[in-house]
């Protein structure tokens, strides 16, 4: 096994455990946007590590550029679609636990917006 397969199992290694952390996470978080952050970072960081470490396994050759272009696009739209589920959410009215804004809409006691 050499220098470059070794890198690359590690970083692939890293990743899986980042992604399994980030399953922990989402099950044992108290609230929606904990469970949306421990699952948005350790996603995309764990896509990367991954991908990084795919990256140098494939060598110079099209699945590198194809890996690239996967783990861009990722980049960009995780992030951006965990942002819009957590804006979503603060707008249909769940705010984050512990958190007491008036400005945010909430169910009263019986369900009924006050």
């Amino acid at each position: 096994m050499g220098v470059v397969e070794l890198i690359s199992f590690v970083l692939m290694t890293a990743g899986g455990f980042c992604v399994f952390v980030g399953g922990v996470g989402v099950l044992r978080m108290p609230d929606l946007y904990t469970r949306m952050h421990a699952a948005s970072v350790t996603d995309t960081a764990g896509l990367f590590l991954v991908a990084t470490g795919l990256m140098l396994h494939a060598g110079w050759s099209l699945p590198l550029f194809k890996l690239v272009a996967i783990l861009v696009f990722l980049l960009v739209t995780s992030p951006t679609a965990a942002y819009a589920l957590a804006n979503a959410a603060m707008l249909s009215g769940h705010p984050p636990a512990g958190v007491r804004d008036e400005t945010v809409p909430s169910a009263g006691r019986d369900g009924e917006t006050p």
